[in-house]
């Protein structure tokens, strides 16, 4: 017989932003009562239902924890200097990755584990609730596995990027054969999803093709890396393979835009279109059409990508504040991206998702009843605050499953 839960209720609440279109997505002076690790109800503070305890916060703003939908955390070594020369003028190519494959494949289990458990602390403490991370930096079958299983320790979703760059030294058609075949094989019991870097340098449409086929005929989720270094082929396929996103999107045309917004149409699951500001940013590349995405019917997330060479940043509040001060968004729409969207990019919006220990969890990204308890509050009254204050470490408690964080 289950033993009762203590009912928290948290009022105080200055300005609740929910995502939740049935109370319109945000609620002034509010409450939400927690039992166990769900949310129990949301609503205006005067019809707060008595608990077991009362948390005041203030008039202090509640919003949902980011869910940051993109990140490279399993990494070694330093590429410092990639970024000085980056800001001296050089240009970004994809090749920097091997640096980093070499001083991953050198690094032990303890110093990889140790660098994840730091950047997902970190990551928390900025008011990241739900993180997912990829492999790639190995690029064996014996690193990937590596990756893949120390990700999933810590991380709520573990994606496979075998296909991030073919190795030094490597043949490209055997490359992609290992990844499509042995290494897939090998990877799969720890990964929730399979990616390719589909762009010059890295994978191109023939040998991406190949690796998500594989995928789907495994009835694998599919996401894509793409149109970041110019215009290519990946918002289109991501959209013809059912990919749960494509991400980067600095370089779309008109034709790209709207595939991504028609994936959506009628009762459909589409290919949410993941931005990434700060990587924008770090590599001087074009910022992605967020603008243009969202007024086109596209369902948008922006996460952090944060990576050693190209966005060292687990910063999702520095993100939403370039979303709205460069890339033309509502405070509103980057908050709901970078909570919501990122919860819809990884298939986590609807209950019963599996975390990489196959326990079923449930849905993030919107503060509501049966939702999970993952919340955080800011030292201001309003989410604004998150664009209008840029660069101020605003998040001053983290709840995440119900239970304080930070």
């Amino acid at each position: 017989m289950n033993e009762p839960q203590e009912a928290v209720v948290i009022d105080g609440i200055s300005e609740l932003t929910t995502n939740d279109e049935a109370n319109g997505g945000r609620i002034p002076d509010a409450a939400l009562v927690v039992e166990g690790d769900r949310i129990a109800w949301v609503g205006p503070s005067r019809a707060a239902p008595p608990a077991d305890r009362r948390v005041d916060l203030a008039g202090r703003a509640v919003l949902p924890g980011w869910v940051d939908s993109h990140t490279h955390l399993v990494f070694a070594g330093d590429r410092t200097a990639e970024f000085e020369a980056r800001m001296a003028g050089e240009p970004y190519a994809a090749g920097g990755i091997n640096v980093t494959v070499q001083a991953t494949r050198a690094a032990s289990d303890a110093d990889l584990e140790g660098n994840i458990e730091r950047l997902v602390a970190e990551a928390r403490r900025g008011g990241t609730t739900t993180i997912e991370t990829k492999t790639g930096y190995g690029l064996t079958v014996t690193d990937e596995v590596r990756a893949a299983r120390l990700a999933g320790r810590h991380a709520d979703a573990v994606t496979f990027l075998g296909a991030h760059v073919v190795p030094a030294g490597a043949d490209p058609d055997g490359y992609v054969a290992l990844v499509a075949g042995p290494m897939l094989d090998a990877v799969a019991p720890f990964v929730t999803a399979v990616d390719v870097f589909c762009e010059v340098g890295a994978f191109d449409e023939a040998a991406t093709r190949r690796i998500l086929d594989v995928a789907r005929a495994r009835g694998m989720a599919r996401r894509l890396h793409g149109n970041q270094l110019g215009h290519g082929p990946g918002a289109q396929l991501a959209v013809e393979y059912g990919a749960l996103s494509v991400d980067h999107l600095g370089f779309l045309t008109d034709d790209d835009i709207a595939a991504l917004a028609s994936s959506w149409a009628g009762a459909r699951r589409g290919t949410v279109a993941t931005v990434l500001p700060a990587c924008d940013l770090s590599t001087r590349m074009p910022l992605a059409p967020a603008r243009r995405l969202l007024d086109a019917g596209a369902v948008v997330a922006i996460a952090s990508n944060c990576n050693p060479g190209t966005s060292f940043t687990t910063s999702m509040a520095f993100s939403v504040a370039t979303a709205v001060l460069q890339m033309g968004l509502t405070v509103q729409e980057a908050v709901r991206a970078a909570t919501l969207g990122g919860a819809i990019a990884l298939g986590m919006d609807e209950e019963g998702w599996l975390d990489p220990r196959g326990a079923a969890q449930p849905a993030v990204g919107v503060i509501g009843p049966g939702r999970r308890a993952d919340f955080q509050v800011l030292d201001a009254p309003s989410v604004t605050h998150l664009a209008y204050r840029p660069g101020v470490p605003l998040t001053s408690a983290v709840w995440r499953a119900g239970i304080r964080q930070v």
